[in-house]
Protein backbone atom coordinates (compact mmCIF):
# COMPACT_ATOMS: atom_id res chain seq x y z
CA UNK A 1 0.00 0.00 0.00
CA UNK A 2 1.29 3.42 -0.95
CA UNK A 3 2.04 6.16 1.05
CA UNK A 4 -1.63 8.75 1.16
CA UNK A 5 -0.89 11.81 -0.68
CA UNK A 6 -1.71 15.62 0.98
CA UNK A 7 -3.49 17.40 -1.29
CA UNK A 8 -2.77 21.32 -2.68
CA UNK A 9 -5.63 23.40 -4.43
CA UNK A 10 -3.99 26.68 -5.62
CA UNK A 11 -7.02 29.05 -6.75
CA UNK A 12 -6.48 32.09 -8.60
CA UNK A 13 -9.90 33.94 -9.61
CA UNK A 14 -9.55 33.11 -13.25
CA UNK A 15 -9.27 34.78 -16.58
CA UNK A 16 -10.61 34.06 -19.78
CA UNK A 17 -9.74 31.59 -22.05
CA UNK A 18 -8.96 34.07 -24.98
CA UNK A 19 -9.20 37.35 -25.40
CA UNK A 20 -11.93 37.42 -27.98
CA UNK A 21 -15.58 38.94 -26.92
CA UNK A 22 -16.94 35.40 -26.79
CA UNK A 23 -14.37 34.44 -24.16
CA UNK A 24 -14.77 37.29 -22.17
CA UNK A 25 -18.44 37.49 -22.25
CA UNK A 26 -18.76 34.26 -20.87
CA UNK A 27 -16.13 34.84 -17.88
CA UNK A 28 -17.32 38.29 -17.16
CA UNK A 29 -20.98 35.92 -17.02
CA UNK A 30 -19.75 33.62 -14.59
CA UNK A 31 -17.93 36.10 -12.43
CA UNK A 32 -20.33 38.83 -11.82
CA UNK A 33 -23.41 36.13 -11.97
CA UNK A 34 -21.58 34.80 -8.45
CA UNK A 35 -23.52 36.23 -5.29
CA UNK A 36 -19.96 37.22 -3.30
CA UNK A 37 -19.40 39.68 -5.99
CA UNK A 38 -22.66 41.21 -6.82
CA UNK A 39 -24.25 40.95 -3.22
CA UNK A 40 -27.90 41.20 -4.39
CA UNK A 41 -31.20 38.80 -4.81
CA UNK A 42 -30.67 36.22 -7.78
CA UNK A 43 -33.30 37.72 -10.45
CA UNK A 44 -31.93 41.62 -10.31
CA UNK A 45 -28.44 39.90 -9.92
CA UNK A 46 -28.94 37.74 -13.58
CA UNK A 47 -30.68 40.91 -15.33
CA UNK A 48 -27.88 43.33 -14.36
CA UNK A 49 -25.39 40.82 -15.20
CA UNK A 50 -26.26 39.24 -18.52
CA UNK A 51 -28.57 42.24 -19.57
CA UNK A 52 -26.14 45.37 -19.28
CA UNK A 53 -23.07 44.37 -17.73
CA UNK A 54 -21.33 41.46 -19.70
CA UNK A 55 -22.94 42.66 -23.32
CA UNK A 56 -21.77 46.29 -23.08
CA UNK A 57 -18.53 45.65 -21.15
CA UNK A 58 -17.01 42.51 -23.12
CA UNK A 59 -16.13 44.43 -26.17
CA UNK A 60 -13.91 46.78 -23.87
CA UNK A 61 -12.31 44.40 -21.63
CA UNK A 62 -11.81 42.14 -25.09
CA UNK A 63 -9.21 45.10 -26.37
CA UNK A 64 -7.72 45.63 -22.95
CA UNK A 65 -6.98 41.56 -22.52
CA UNK A 66 -5.58 41.30 -26.19
CA UNK A 67 -2.95 43.99 -24.54
CA UNK A 68 -2.04 41.77 -21.85
CA UNK A 69 -1.99 38.44 -23.80
CA UNK A 70 1.53 37.33 -24.60
CA UNK A 71 2.35 34.11 -26.89
CA UNK A 72 1.76 31.85 -23.66
CA UNK A 73 -1.46 33.11 -23.18
CA UNK A 74 -2.79 35.08 -19.82
CA UNK A 75 -0.22 35.74 -17.30
CA UNK A 76 -2.36 35.17 -14.24
CA UNK A 77 -2.97 31.24 -16.12
CA UNK A 78 0.82 30.50 -17.33
CA UNK A 79 2.05 31.79 -13.73
CA UNK A 80 -0.30 29.89 -12.10
CA UNK A 81 1.02 26.73 -13.94
CA UNK A 82 4.88 27.52 -13.01
CA UNK A 83 3.96 28.11 -9.25
CA UNK A 84 2.34 24.67 -9.59
CA UNK A 85 5.23 23.27 -10.50
CA UNK A 86 7.56 24.35 -8.88
CA UNK A 87 5.80 24.40 -5.48
CA UNK A 88 4.90 20.51 -6.89
CA UNK A 89 8.67 20.18 -6.88
CA UNK A 90 9.51 21.41 -3.84
CA UNK A 91 7.16 19.60 -1.62
CA UNK A 92 8.09 16.19 -3.02
CA UNK A 93 6.29 13.21 -3.65
CA UNK A 94 4.29 13.23 -0.71
CA UNK A 95 2.11 15.97 -2.18
CA UNK A 96 -0.26 16.62 -5.21
CA UNK A 97 -0.71 20.13 -6.06
CA UNK A 98 -3.24 21.32 -8.95
CA UNK A 99 -3.79 24.41 -9.83
CA UNK A 100 -7.66 25.99 -10.32
CA UNK A 101 -9.72 29.07 -11.35
CA UNK A 102 -12.50 30.51 -9.52
CA UNK A 103 -13.99 31.43 -12.56
CA UNK A 104 -13.55 29.76 -15.70
CA UNK A 105 -10.67 27.16 -16.54
CA UNK A 106 -9.08 24.93 -15.12
CA UNK A 107 -11.88 24.65 -12.71
CA UNK A 108 -12.06 24.11 -9.25
CA UNK A 109 -14.33 21.02 -9.22
CA UNK A 110 -11.07 19.69 -12.26
CA UNK A 111 -8.67 20.55 -9.95
CA UNK A 112 -10.50 18.83 -6.96
CA UNK A 113 -11.28 15.67 -8.97
CA UNK A 114 -7.14 15.68 -9.66
CA UNK A 115 -7.00 15.48 -6.21
CA UNK A 116 -10.04 12.72 -5.68
CA UNK A 117 -8.26 10.55 -8.40
CA UNK A 118 -4.97 10.27 -6.68
CA UNK A 119 -7.30 9.61 -3.19
CA UNK A 120 -5.53 11.89 -1.44
CA UNK A 121 -6.20 12.22 3.03
CA UNK A 122 -6.83 15.90 3.12
CA UNK A 123 -6.69 18.84 0.95
CA UNK A 124 -5.10 22.33 1.54
CA UNK A 125 -6.75 25.30 0.04
CA UNK A 126 -5.35 28.38 -0.95
CA UNK A 127 -7.01 30.76 -2.37
CA UNK A 128 -4.13 33.22 -4.02
CA UNK A 129 -5.75 36.25 -2.21
CA UNK A 130 -2.86 37.77 0.15
CA UNK A 131 -6.15 39.63 1.88
CA UNK A 132 -9.48 37.88 2.69
CA UNK A 133 -12.41 39.21 1.27
CA UNK A 134 -15.72 37.59 1.35
CA UNK A 135 -16.33 38.54 -3.00
CA UNK A 136 -12.84 36.50 -3.12
CA UNK A 137 -11.33 34.06 -0.99
CA UNK A 138 -14.68 33.75 0.78
CA UNK A 139 -16.29 32.46 -3.32
CA UNK A 140 -13.43 29.92 -3.21
CA UNK A 141 -13.98 28.76 -0.04
CA UNK A 142 -17.59 28.10 -0.64
CA UNK A 143 -17.09 26.73 -4.01
CA UNK A 144 -14.76 23.99 -2.55
CA UNK A 145 -16.64 23.38 0.44
CA UNK A 146 -19.72 22.98 -1.71
CA UNK A 147 -18.31 20.24 -4.29
CA UNK A 148 -16.79 18.22 -1.70
CA UNK A 149 -19.14 17.57 0.14
CA UNK A 150 -20.98 16.15 -2.69
CA UNK A 151 -18.30 13.40 -2.19
CA UNK A 152 -18.69 9.92 -0.99
CA UNK A 153 -15.48 10.08 0.81
CA UNK A 154 -14.52 13.70 2.34
CA UNK A 155 -10.90 14.22 3.45
CA UNK A 156 -10.29 16.80 5.89
CA UNK A 157 -10.13 19.95 4.24
CA UNK A 158 -7.67 22.97 5.41
CA UNK A 159 -8.48 26.76 3.68
CA UNK A 160 -5.68 29.47 4.13
CA UNK A 161 -8.05 32.47 4.44
CA UNK A 162 -5.32 34.97 4.25
CA UNK A 163 -1.27 35.45 4.05
CA UNK A 164 -0.94 38.96 3.68
CA UNK A 165 1.19 39.00 6.95
CA UNK A 166 3.64 36.16 5.34
CA UNK A 167 7.28 37.48 6.29
CA UNK A 168 8.03 35.73 2.87
CA UNK A 169 5.22 37.05 0.96
CA UNK A 170 5.96 40.93 2.30
CA UNK A 171 9.95 40.29 1.64
CA UNK A 172 9.12 38.69 -2.10
CA UNK A 173 7.15 42.30 -2.82
CA UNK A 174 9.51 44.01 -1.32
CA UNK A 175 12.74 42.92 -3.05
CA UNK A 176 11.03 43.22 -6.22
CA UNK A 177 10.11 47.07 -4.86
CA UNK A 178 14.37 47.12 -4.03
CA UNK A 179 15.16 46.14 -7.39
CA UNK A 180 13.61 49.38 -8.82
CA UNK A 181 14.32 51.66 -6.43
CA UNK A 182 17.91 51.23 -6.49
CA UNK A 183 17.75 52.75 -10.09
CA UNK A 184 15.68 55.54 -9.41
CA UNK A 185 15.03 57.57 -6.56
CA UNK A 186 11.06 58.12 -6.01
CA UNK A 187 9.35 60.63 -4.64
CA UNK A 188 6.08 58.54 -3.29
CA UNK A 189 4.99 55.43 -3.01
CA UNK A 190 1.69 54.42 -3.66
CA UNK A 191 0.33 50.74 -2.69
CA UNK A 192 -2.63 50.28 -5.02
CA UNK A 193 -5.51 47.32 -4.16
CA UNK A 194 -8.81 45.88 -5.64
CA UNK A 195 -11.20 47.92 -4.49
CA UNK A 196 -14.30 46.58 -2.90
CA UNK A 197 -17.97 48.08 -2.44
CA UNK A 198 -18.13 49.79 1.06
CA UNK A 199 -21.12 47.65 1.72
CA UNK A 200 -18.70 44.53 1.37
CA UNK A 201 -16.74 45.80 4.31
CA UNK A 202 -19.71 46.84 6.36
CA UNK A 203 -21.52 43.33 5.96
CA UNK A 204 -18.43 41.28 7.81
CA UNK A 205 -18.15 44.10 10.67
CA UNK A 206 -17.98 42.09 14.02
CA UNK A 207 -20.38 44.75 15.51
CA UNK A 208 -20.19 48.12 14.75
CA UNK A 209 -16.09 47.81 14.57
CA UNK A 210 -15.54 48.71 10.72
CA UNK A 211 -16.30 52.77 10.21
CA UNK A 212 -14.54 52.55 7.09
CA UNK A 213 -12.13 55.30 8.93
CA UNK A 214 -9.22 55.53 11.41
CA UNK A 215 -10.13 52.31 12.67
CA UNK A 216 -8.31 50.64 9.78
CA UNK A 217 -5.16 51.99 10.80
CA UNK A 218 -4.59 49.23 13.00
CA UNK A 219 -5.17 45.40 13.07
CA UNK A 220 -6.17 43.48 15.70
CA UNK A 221 -8.84 40.86 16.62
CA UNK A 222 -12.33 42.40 16.14
CA UNK A 223 -11.03 43.72 12.40
CA UNK A 224 -8.59 41.26 11.50
CA UNK A 225 -10.65 40.20 8.71
CA UNK A 226 -11.68 43.70 7.26
CA UNK A 227 -10.15 43.65 4.05
CA UNK A 228 -9.49 47.57 4.13
CA UNK A 229 -7.84 47.00 7.61
CA UNK A 230 -5.49 44.21 6.43
CA UNK A 231 -4.46 46.54 3.04
CA UNK A 232 -3.34 49.05 5.40
CA UNK A 233 -1.54 46.52 7.40
CA UNK A 234 0.14 45.33 4.54
CA UNK A 235 1.27 48.91 3.32
CA UNK A 236 2.85 49.50 6.37
CA UNK A 237 4.74 46.44 6.71
CA UNK A 238 6.05 46.77 3.00
CA UNK A 239 6.95 49.92 4.44
CA UNK A 240 8.86 48.60 6.52
CA UNK A 241 10.93 46.80 4.47
CA UNK A 242 11.43 49.33 2.23
CA UNK A 243 13.12 52.12 4.88
CA UNK A 244 9.66 54.42 4.30
CA UNK A 245 8.34 56.72 6.21
CA UNK A 246 4.78 57.58 7.31
CA UNK A 247 4.68 60.74 4.53
CA UNK A 248 6.19 58.65 1.74
CA UNK A 249 3.76 56.33 0.68
CA UNK A 250 0.06 56.23 -0.17
CA UNK A 251 -2.50 53.60 0.52
CA UNK A 252 -5.03 53.77 -2.29
CA UNK A 253 -7.74 51.11 -4.06
CA UNK A 254 -9.13 51.14 -7.43
CA UNK A 255 -10.92 48.96 -10.58
CA UNK A 256 -14.36 49.82 -8.82
CA UNK A 257 -17.49 49.53 -11.01
CA UNK A 258 -20.71 50.96 -10.60
CA UNK A 259 -22.25 53.58 -8.64
CA UNK A 260 -22.53 52.45 -5.00
CA UNK A 261 -19.48 53.78 -2.76
CA UNK A 262 -16.21 51.82 -3.08
CA UNK A 263 -13.84 52.02 -0.19
CA UNK A 264 -11.19 55.01 -0.20
CA UNK A 265 -9.16 56.48 -1.09
CA UNK A 266 -9.09 55.94 -4.64
CA UNK A 267 -6.06 55.12 -6.92
CA UNK A 268 -7.35 57.55 -9.66
CA UNK A 269 -8.23 60.74 -7.72
CA UNK A 270 -4.82 60.57 -5.51
CA UNK A 271 -2.61 60.03 -8.70
CA UNK A 272 -4.26 63.31 -10.11
CA UNK A 273 -3.38 65.29 -7.38
CA UNK A 274 0.04 64.25 -6.69
CA UNK A 275 2.01 66.51 -9.01
CA UNK A 276 0.00 69.29 -7.88
CA UNK A 277 2.34 68.65 -4.35
CA UNK A 278 5.64 68.20 -6.25
CA UNK A 279 5.71 64.49 -6.19
CA UNK A 280 6.77 63.53 -10.01
CA UNK A 281 8.20 60.56 -9.64
CA UNK A 282 5.99 57.66 -7.81
CA UNK A 283 6.77 53.61 -7.23
CA UNK A 284 3.51 52.12 -7.58
CA UNK A 285 3.16 48.25 -5.89
CA UNK A 286 -0.19 46.10 -6.25
CA UNK A 287 0.23 43.71 -3.32
CA UNK A 288 -3.46 42.43 -3.42
CA UNK A 289 -2.07 40.53 -6.97
CA UNK A 290 0.25 37.73 -6.68
CA UNK A 291 0.94 37.53 -10.27
CA UNK A 292 0.67 40.02 -13.54
CA UNK A 293 -2.68 40.75 -14.54
CA UNK A 294 -5.27 42.87 -16.04
CA UNK A 295 -5.75 44.64 -13.10
CA UNK A 296 -2.13 45.34 -12.62
CA UNK A 297 -0.05 45.65 -15.95
CA UNK A 298 -3.06 47.49 -18.29
CA UNK A 299 -4.92 49.08 -15.71
CA UNK A 300 -2.21 50.68 -12.91
CA UNK A 301 0.51 50.07 -15.51
CA UNK A 302 -1.00 51.59 -18.59
CA UNK A 303 -4.13 53.62 -17.83
CA UNK A 304 -2.85 55.14 -14.67
CA UNK A 305 0.51 56.22 -16.01
CA UNK A 306 -1.00 58.33 -19.00
CA UNK A 307 -3.63 59.96 -16.26
CA UNK A 308 -0.07 60.71 -14.05
CA UNK A 309 1.68 62.26 -16.82
CA UNK A 310 -1.40 64.26 -17.94
CA UNK A 311 -1.61 65.72 -14.53
CA UNK A 312 1.94 67.04 -14.71
CA UNK A 313 4.21 63.23 -13.52
CA UNK A 314 7.27 62.00 -14.78
CA UNK A 315 7.64 58.85 -13.74
CA UNK A 316 5.24 56.22 -13.02
CA UNK A 317 6.69 52.63 -12.32
CA UNK A 318 4.89 49.46 -11.91
CA UNK A 319 6.25 46.90 -9.04
CA UNK A 320 6.33 43.66 -10.67
CA UNK A 321 3.98 40.74 -9.06
CA UNK A 322 5.53 37.72 -7.19
CA UNK A 323 4.82 35.65 -10.38
CA UNK A 324 7.45 32.62 -10.08
CA UNK A 325 9.63 34.37 -7.87
CA UNK A 326 11.47 31.75 -5.76
CA UNK A 327 10.75 33.54 -2.71
CA UNK A 328 7.01 33.38 -3.88
CA UNK A 329 7.36 29.40 -4.02
CA UNK A 330 8.96 29.74 -0.14
CA UNK A 331 6.04 31.45 0.92
CA UNK A 332 3.52 28.84 -0.49
CA UNK A 333 5.57 25.59 0.65
CA UNK A 334 5.31 27.31 4.41
CA UNK A 335 1.76 27.38 4.09
CA UNK A 336 1.41 24.21 3.20
CA UNK A 337 3.79 22.38 5.40
CA UNK A 338 2.38 24.75 9.05
CA UNK A 339 -1.57 24.40 7.71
Amino acid sequence: MGKEKIGVLLVNLGTPDSPATKDVRKYLREFLMDGRVIDIPAIPRFILVNGIIAPLRAPKSAKEYAKLWVERGSPLKFYGYDVRDMLQKSLGDDYKVTLAMRYQNPSIEEGLNELKAVNVKRIIVIPLFPQYASASTGSVSEKVNELVSKWQIIPSVAHINQFMDHPKFLEAFANNGKALMEKQDYDHVIFSYHGLPERHIRKGSVGNQCQLGSCCSVLHERNRYCYRAQCFYTSRELAKRLGLKEDGYTTTFQSRLGKDPWIKPYTDEVLEELPEKGIKKALVFSPAFISDCLETTIEVGEEFKEEFMEAGGEVWDLVPSLNDSETWIECLEDLVKTA
